[in-house]
């Protein structure tokens, strides 16, 4: 396969970043000593183990810690918990063997140990006792099958059967056993794997990274829920193109997001091509990236152009894609429902980003009217500085002056937003006369009449016809019912009921 780890400066830094810190100097967390004590008293043992010993050799803040227990994890969490003073009620779930509660901001889990055996048809296992060592070899990953001793005789002990922390040094993501094993019985390993680089600059061992192309179509037994929890987790990575041309390399990408994968390629005709829109859009996602941590503001650099490959043409000779920003406007409902993505708030402002990504670019001309930019701060709304975010890093040009020259036109068109949010106060527009009271006046039902009246006053707002005041709005909607044949409603004219 081809190596994408072009991105040479972050895995330098990552390399200085990470290690700094020696794993024991985690242990100092309070509820460490606690699960000892309990051990001694107990006769018994247990191991902290995961991502939180990953996370803790690579010097990176964990929230989560996973204890396991040869033994009853429900019955050691209950003992714990009773000497942590801020200890939350705990919760337990019997069918796994597993307690929880938090400590502060921390969440700490109990289970024991067990071992597992799969069907081909699902990812839920069939559990029984087991191990650490059965514990350790169900794991995912060398870097997350890592246990760290909690027991009084050798408290601090690392227990790294698979040399995780040597797969740490090297940056590299490996199964503790048969990869395709591990793929087949659980195909999800398949996205974490993918998601573990993609958001800690670590390679895939190419053995691992071959049977997740060979196990790809088991990734269809997985959940649309399950699938975008890890696609997610991807987007908000530190370069989260790493883990979308990692994903399209084993051949995933093409099940789970085929629209994105119709981004691929460059046609030629008569010696023109077009870019290729695929790379394009995971240049500008990294590039938002640099500025967000906002995951729909993300989506939206991921969604922005998904609406070319249905509207390329070539035209007079060149190739064109005018209107993809309406098409894949409507594309993103869809593709949130597929995906199991909310379809609330989110989804809106998200599709609204893509449907207006290339309004701004038109406001740079001196000789634009004010009324333009009005209308694009109400389209906009409170998401104008998320839209000009993703206008400067829809920038991917490689020649300097032109990029150069694009963000000064932008920083135009941030000039002209903000002079007229000033004047006009139209960031937070809402029409003066709203439908209802459309209805009531003329004592009209919801229409086609209604909506007339409201577009006209809102249009006349936004063009500098009328002043955003009740006042001017209320005359305006009482001469377009006029023009309409529609009188208001005089209620003093009803029969009123004898009482």
């Amino acid at each position: 396969r081809i190596s994408i780890w072009y991105h040479s400066q972050y895995i330098l830094e990552l390399k200085q970043f990470y290690m700094k810190k020696n794993y024991t100097d985690a242990l100092e967390h309070s509820i460490f000593k606690k699960v000892s004590k309990v051990l001694k008293q107990e006769n018994k043992q247990a191991f902290v183990i995961g991502g939180f010993v990953r996370d803790a050799i690579l010097n990176r803040a964990s929230k989560d810690i996973d204890i396991v227990v040869l033994g009853s994890g429900i019955e050691l969490a209950e003992k714990v918990a009773a000497f942590v003073k801020n200890a939350s009620k705990i919760s337990i779930f019997k069918r796994f063997g597993t307690a929880m509660f938090k400590a502060g901001d921390t969440e700490i889990e109990f289970v024991g140990a067990r071992k597992e055996s799969y069907t081909p048809d699902s990812r839920n296992p069939f559990v029984e006792e087991g191990t650490l060592e059965d514990d350790q070899n169900r794991r995912d990953f060398t870097i997350n099958a890592m246990a760290i001793s909690l027991c009084p005789d050798n408290y601090g002990e690392l227990i790294d059967p698979f040399e995780g922390i040597n797969d740490i040094e090297n940056l590299t993501i490996r199964t503790p056993l048969n990869p395709d094993i591990t793929f087949s019985d659980d195909p999800l390993r398949m996205m974490r794997a993918v998601r573990f680089a993609s958001q800690l600059g670590f390679e895939i061992d190419d053995n691992t990274f071959e049977a997740i192309t060979r196990n790809k179509e088991r990734i269809k037994i997985i959940s649309s829920e399950r699938i975008a929890d890890e696609l997610n987790k991807i987007i908000l990575s530190p370069v989260p193109s790493i883990g979308f041309m990692l994903l399209d390399a084993c051949g995933i990408l093409e099940i789970i997001f085929p629209e994105f994968c119709k981004l691929k390629g460059v046609d030629e005709y008569l010696n023109q091509r077009h870019k290729d829109n695929f790379h394009h859009t995971l240049k500008v996602l990294d590039n938002i990236s640099l500025k967000t941590n906002d995951l729909w503001l993300r989506w939206a650099a991921v969604l922005h152009d998904i609406g070319k490959p249905k509207t390329k043409k070539i035209i007079n000779g060149k190739w064109t894609f005018h209107g993809h920003e309406f098409v894949g406007f409507k594309m993103v409902p869809n593709i949130f429902r597929r995906m199991s993505l909310p379809l609330n708030e989110k989804m809106k402002y998200t599709a609204n980003l893509v449907k207006l990504h290339l309004r701004p670019i038109s406001l740079v001309d001196d000789g634009v009217s004010d009324s333009a930019v009005r209308r694009l701060l109400f389209d906009a709304g409170n998401d104008i500085d998320d839209l000009m975010t993703l206008c400067e890093a829809d920038i991917t040009s490689k020649i300097e002056e032109k990029v150069k020259k694009y963000l000064n036109n932008f920083k135009t068109v941030r000039i002209k937003l903000a002079e007229l949010k000033e004047k006009d106060d139209l960031r937070n527009f809402q029409a003066p006369i709203s439908g209802k009271i459309i209805m009531e006046t003329f004592n009209l039902s919801p229409g086609r009449e209604v909506g007339i009246i409201k577009n006209k006053i809102k249009n006349s707002v936004i063009d500098g016809i009328i002043k955003n005041s009740y006042e001017a709005a209320y005359e305006l909607m009482i001469e377009e019912a006029d023009k309409l044949g529609i009188k208001v409603f005089d209620l003093s004219n009803e029969v009123k009921p004898d009482l």
